[in-house]
């Protein structure tokens, strides 16, 4: 462990400073050439999935009310809409129609990546009694992560007028990562149906016994639940409750589940839920606790990323009629730098 310039304590169980003082990129630091190799190594017959969802879903601000639906509209050249423009509007001897758009997305709306700047806690960093406001490796709110307010212990609010975004631990660190390795499917749908069951560490060890399925350190582990399909087949028209109470989660409050996590060195968790673990979480029996205890366990110890809402229908269906589940994942997000979250559209090869 390297001497760090923004904390004098780790949390416990915590892989801070494993990877330098100034590391980013947590478990990405897994993603060696070796492990790219290992997923190539899993492609048989070259058969594609697309592993998104459309990016106008799940439909509507239900699943969540801060997170709203694309709205996709053209350009506009001069006063006019670029869309189905024709050239010779402007040079009468062009024969060309234009067309051109753009996009206000929210990042984390459909198929998306959280970056380790997503979720952080409060923790005594500097070792003086008092918690501070910090991400993984330490970076700060209000210095590193950057908004349009700063929240004072209290939670008052004040304005901040310097440039926002995430200075450090952003979503830019994955994408030049490339996010390409060996993906390995835990079918939970497959044993448990939609049961709504919040999913711990027995149960796991159940499916993966079953199936055969092995997790080494440097892979990404995907998580079928059967959410996804559900909201296609919902049209738009997201029954919030019945989603939750059906689709299985991981439980984030089970210890042993986390520190199966811990060891099993997985880049990434992947779900084609909303959230990967249990929302909302079983009850906590501490005073203080993380509401979110799996993201707090991953982005912020771990460095372990999170992928939510992936579309992993087709891809496990096939995987369980061939007797596989391993493949080729490939999954970087946009390369948007200081986003905290981004959309992606990830492709597993088999």
């Amino acid at each position: 462990m390297a001497d760090n310039p923004r904390w004098t304590r780790r949390p416990e169980g915590s892989t801070w400073g494993d990877y330098g003082p100034d590391d980013e990129k947590g478990r990405l630091n897994l993603l060696t050439p070796a492990k790219v190799l290992q997923g190539i190594a899993e492609v048989k017959i070259g058969k594609t999935f697309c592993l998104s969802l459309p990016l106008d879903y799940p439909g509507g601000a239900i699943l969540s009310p801060r997170r709203l639906p694309p709205v996709l509209k053209p350009t506009m050249r001069g006063d006019r809409p670029n869309m189905n423009y024709p050239l010779r509007c402007d040079d009468p001897s062009a024969t060309d129609v234009i067309c051109d758009d753009q996009v206000i997305l929210t990042l984390q709306y459909s198929t998306q990546w959280d970056s380790l700047a997503h979720v952080g806690q409060m923790f005594d960093a500097d070792g003086d009694g008092r918690a501070e406001d910090v991400f993984y490796n330490g970076y700060r709110a209000g210095r590193d992560i950057v908004g349009p307010v700063y929240y004072d212990e209290k939670g008052n609010m004040t304005p901040c007028d310097e440039a926002q975004g995430a200075r450090h631990l952003g979503v830019q660190n994955m994408a030049e990562s490339c996010m390409q390795g060996r993906g390995v499917m835990i079918d939970l749908e497959a044993h448990h149906g939609r049961s709504g069951r919040a999913i711990g560490y027995v149960d796991l060890m159940e499916i993966m016994e079953k199936d055969k399925v092995v997790v080494e350190p440097g892979d990404f582990v995907l998580f079928r639940t059967g959410f996804a399909q559900m909201l296609l087949d919902m049209n738009k028209q997201p029954d919030r409750d019945k989603l939750f109470a059906s689709a299985c989660a991981l439980n984030g409050r089970d210890e042993k589940l986390l520190q199966w996590i811990t060891g099993s060195g997985a880049v990434a968790l992947i779900s084609d839920n909303f959230g990967v673990e249990a929302t909302p979480a079983l009850p906590c029996t501490d005073d203080f606790c993380a509401q979110l205890p799996l993201h707090a366990h991953c982005l912020f110890k771990l460095g372990c990323y999170l992928g939510e809402m992936f579309y992993l229908t087709e891809l496990a269906d096939w995987l369980r009629a061939n007797g596989r589940n391993r493949f080729l994942f490939t999954g970087p997000p946009l390369r948007l730098p200081g986003a905290v979250g981004s959309p992606a559209t990830p492709v597993a090869t088999v």
